[in-house]
């Protein structure tokens, strides 16, 4: 199961997150922009749970599973 790569922080909701964007999540996948969560130090404010970046995906896995 992926992780769903959300496009907005939301705190700001202002902030443009794209797939290679840094962010930071907790482990409900809750989304934020780095400036957001270290004004909130790292903490989520919905579940209380640490935020950590959030791990891209690289170019290789971009189409993976698709048939040449």
């Amino acid at each position: 199961m992926a992780l769903e790569m959300r496009d907005r922080c939301e705190r700001c909701e202002v902030a443009e997150l794209t797939e290679t964007s840094p962010a930071r999540i907790c482990t409900y996948e809750c989304t934020f922009c780095v400036p957001c969560s270290e004004a909130m130090q790292d903490v989520c404010p919905n579940c209380g749970g640490e935020l950590v970046a959030r791990p891209r995906r690289g170019a290789a896995r971009v189409g993976a599973g698709e048939s040449s």
